[in-house]
């Protein structure tokens, strides 16, 4: 015989995104957007067009494809950063709070990348399904 409990009152708390401390930068924090079905969807299909594209590009051995598919290797990278960065603390750049693109543009290289490694371990894609 099983026995059916009534339902509990509490609630389970789900935070749709993550809160990091910066390593590169100490007192810098940032939140990524957690990954979600309909996040997914969303991303790969921004990134499908560019990631034929690159693929397109890889397979050419031209000097000028191979610079073509690491712009667009780049482009990939700022889709994933714009999409999955939520908000930064603690830094200032030219007396502005950083936004996405703020920091794309201006904000310091370690701490970008540093970003962008963990959207991407987050969204927990393959090469392959980021191109699909």
């Amino acid at each position: 015989m099983t026995r059916c409990s009534l339902p509990s009152d509490e609630t389970v708390h789900y935070e749709s995104s993550m809160r990091k401390s910066s390593a590169a930068f100490p007192g810098v924090s940032y939140s990524i957007h957690r990954m979600s079905f309909g996040r997914r969807s969303e991303l790969l299909h921004q990134i499908r067009q560019v990631g034929a594209r690159m693929e397109y590009l890889e397979a050419g051995g031209a000097l000028k494809d191979r610079i073509e598919a690491s712009l667009t290797g780049s482009a990939i990278d700022a889709l994933y950063f714009r999409w999955g960065l939520r908000e930064v603390e603690g830094l200032s750049i030219d007396g502005e709070s950083p936004t996405a693109d703020l920091l794309l543009e201006r904000g310091p290289e370690d701490l970008v990348r540093e970003i962008l490694a963990c959207i991407k371990a987050e969204c927990g894609l393959s090469r392959d399904e980021a191109k699909n």
